[in-house]
């Protein structure tokens, strides 16, 4: 534990920003004043181990901003919506609003909902949240029983993870995967589309001691991460290219032998199919090279390397496969290719071995205690409300019924969430926003992008201010996160704000009453094993307590070792559909190349969480080498009359962006890079996602940011 300072007290926390280490945190607060004076790792907690990411370190200034959001505002008549509004001009924002009492606040939310739904039907009310806290209370509790009992429209939260999180239950039947702590006895990592380094933090020193036992670390991106600067390989692979480099891997590996033909009968089913398809001739080595710009040789190379770890007393390989990949247009497709890779070789026969996507799965929360999807049954609607999906705001927001299916949204409430900057086909999405006709109400803790489209704004705490019980999706332990400080201001947390607005609405059901413990005693409610003895007594005791997965005759646990482990329908791991590589519409390969021949990565900041943490001057700092630039190769720059430092324009049919030029060995020639920011932190008012698309992935309904086409030009040719 922590060295205790005489007149403060120290209360264990998690972290709740979306990130896959979910960390056990230790806040110091000074007794005397109440506020929290240190923020370190928790060292007792076995993957966080004493230390924090750079953005998570930094919290407090989060925390004590004078920019928070600490009072309920009212957006001033006939001031306009945007940053027409002043919110373009940050510090000036608060002056489109006027301050008023919660009690102001929720009458009025109450009353505007009311009427939409009298007028419209309750689905033209759109709720629109994500993973601005995972902590199970925040992301969906007491917020859904609210929506779910006036019969509003539910949100197909797809924007993230959903093609890879699908992709992985198709070939296993759960989100589950190798423990980041055995990733110390890997002799072969291969980070795919993840960069560690960055947003991974808490398994690189299991990677750093695996190298020291003479692991080595390849790492597959297309651009060239902090993770890919520091491995022993790194293959830049073209953009939406994954499943081709999947099926070159399979090709090698069965076309040698090298396959693992006990565990594969075993474990799997279609694997003859799979054999057939990957041995076909435009899945060798050679084929799969002019695809995916990495050499025959080197694809030979890694696929023996792979197939053989393990072997013969040697050290396992493991996969980090991360969301990267599957924000493709065939991204689904590429995350269950890369999924199968050790189904082939059998690595999850070993300690150390097999692959991590997503722990997530492995944690048996009753969300239905929490969410309550039976109180549709007693809204207006009588039944399932439609469902509108996050990844097609724009489209949900401009083109009436026709966008939805149903009655035009005439109301969101955002939360957990900054859709102005995060969502794709920007420009639909800030027009819907400003509709004269749309009620939108945001609860924040920063007058982010989305705030300068409100009509009310709530102030939102942060995860030191409020109560919630957590899992994670990169490891398996489950951690109670306690109030260290009070909320700041007259901050409320999702459950009070939204179990108060129940009240007004005239919701009778007692569920709008309960409080964070509760909630948390009914998430914690099952009889599932794997939370054998988790309470939130124990919980509150122990900071961390690990889920009782199944062990071994040696009492080591081995996810998908045997058959037992699977929950697909066949109760063994998925090889069919077989894989099949098809060239997103926007890719070099697709048939807009000629008019937009860049392939742009609308990449996320590594010291940033999504747009989190983007107004703040120390993490603006850690991100500033590539704040408003555009990445690109000697070539491309060249072909185009630009120099380091020139001013562009970055467009194609969609919108445009204003950027600088920045000419390095980041990323390969055919491919520019920019980075996710707040829109009014930019020169002109917008961010790369004025240039993605609502296309959707192949599996899942999810964004495909990744696949973007965009030309480039000097800012002073532009018309």
């Amino acid at each position: 534990m922590s060295e205790q300072l005489a007149g403060t007290r120290v209360v264990h926390a998690v972290c709740s920003h979306d990130c896959p280490d979910s960390c056990g945190v230790l806040v110091t607060v000074d007794e005397l004043s109440g506020r929290a004076v240190k923020m370190q790792g928790d060292p007792s907690h076995p993957v966080t181990r004493g230390f924090l990411c750079g953005k998570v370190a930094k919290y407090l200034d989060r925390v004590y901003s004078p920019d928070r959001l600490l009072y309920p505002m009212r957006r001033k008549a006939g001031v306009p919506k945007g940053p027409a509004g002043y919110g373009a001009v940050k510090g000036r924002e608060a002056e489109a609003f006027e301050r008023i009492t919660w009690d102001e606040a929720l009458d009025e939310i109450a009353a505007r909902l009311k009427k939409i739904a009298e007028e419209f039907g309750p689905e033209s009310i759109l709720p629109y949240s994500y993973a601005g806290t995972i902590g199970q209370l925040g992301y969906g509790s007491m917020d859904r029983r609210f929506f779910h009992r006036l019969g509003a429209s539910q949100l197909a939260r797809t924007i993230c993870a959903e093609a890879g999180g699908t992709a992985l239950k198709n070939v296993y039947g759960i989100k589950l995967g190798t423990r980041p702590e055995d990733f110390v006895h890997a002799g072969l990592v291969i980070a795919w589309g993840a960069n560690i380094h960055g947003n991974n933090v808490h398994l690189w020193p299991f990677i750093e001691e695996a190298r020291r036992s003479g692991a080595r670390l390849v790492v597959i991106d297309p651009y060239k991460t902090r993770t890919a600067a520091l491995a022993d390989e790194h293959l830049a692979i073209n953009p939406g290219t994954d499943t081709a480099l999947a099926l070159g891997l399979m090709h090698v590996i069965l076309s040698m032998g090298l396959e693992d033909r006990e565990y594969i009968a075993q474990c799997t089913t279609g694997f003859e199919e799979l054999k057939v398809h990957a041995m076909k001739p435009e899945n060798s080595p050679e084929k799969v090279a002019a695809i995916t710009g990495i050499s025959a040789q080197t694809i030979v190379t890694l696929a023996r390397a792979y197939a053989t770890a393990g072997r013969n007393g040697s050290r396992p390989a493991a996969i980090r496969l991360n969301y990267g990949i599957q924000r493709s247009e065939n991204g689904g497709t590429a995350a269950r290719a890369v999924c199968m890779l050790p189904l082939l070789t059998g690595a999850w026969k070993y300690v150390g071995g097999g692959l991590q996507l997503s722990t997530s799965g492995s944690f048996p929360f009753n969300s239905d205690a929490l969410q309550m999807p039976e109180l549709m049954l007693k809204s207006p609607l009588g039944r399932v409300a439609r469902t509108v999906n996050m990844s097609q705001l724009g489209q949900a927001l401009t083109m009436g019924d026709a966008g939805v299916g149903g009655p035009p949204v005439k109301a969101m409430f955002v939360y957990n969430s900054n859709p102005a900057a995060v969502a794709p086909n920007q420009n639909d999405v800030l027009e819907g926003m400003r509709r004269d006709d749309m009620f939108m109400v945001v609860h924040e803790q920063f007058f982010t992008d989305t705030a300068d489209y409100a009509d009310v704004l709530l102030p939102a705490p942060t995860f030191l201010e409020t109560k919630d019980v957590q899992g994670a999706y990169g490891h398996l332990f489950a951690q109670v996160s306690n109030r260290a400080i009070e909320p700041l201001g007259e901050a409320r947390n999702n459950v009070r704000v939204f179990g108060e607005l129940g009240r007004r609405m005239g919701f009778a059901e007692e569920c709008f009453d309960d409080r964070e413990d509760e909630l948390i005693d009914q998430a914690l409610t099952t009889d599932h094993p794997w939370f054998a003895g988790m309470t939130r007594a124990r919980l509150e005791q122990e900071g961390h307590v690990p889920l009782q997965l199944p062990v071994n005759k040696d009492g080591v646990t081995l996810p998908f070792s045997t058959a037992e482990w699977f929950r697909t329908p066949s109760g063994r791991g998925e090889l069919t559909p077989v894989p099949v590589f098809v060239a997103p519409t926007e890719s070099r390969g697709g048939a807009d190349a000629a008019k937009f021949p860049l392939e742009l990565l609308a990449r996320k900041a590594d010291n940033y969480m999504n747009s989190t943490f983007a107004n703040l001057a120390g993490h603006q700092r850690m991100e500033l080498r590539t704040a408003g630039v555009l990445e690109m190769h000697t070539t491309d720059a060249t072909a185009r009359g630009i120099t380091a430092g020139d001013e562009v324009e970055v467009f194609n049919g969609r919108g445009k962006i204003a950027l600088r030029a920045l000419v390095n060995g980041h990323v390969g020639a055919g491919v520019v890079a920019a980075r996710l920011d707040w829109n009014k932190l930019s020169r002109d008012g917008a961010n790369v996602n004025v240039l993605t698309s609502e296309r959707l992935t192949d599996i899942g309904g999810g964004a495909t940011f990744y696949s973007t086409l965009v030309e480039v030009r000097k800012a002073s040719l532009a018309e």
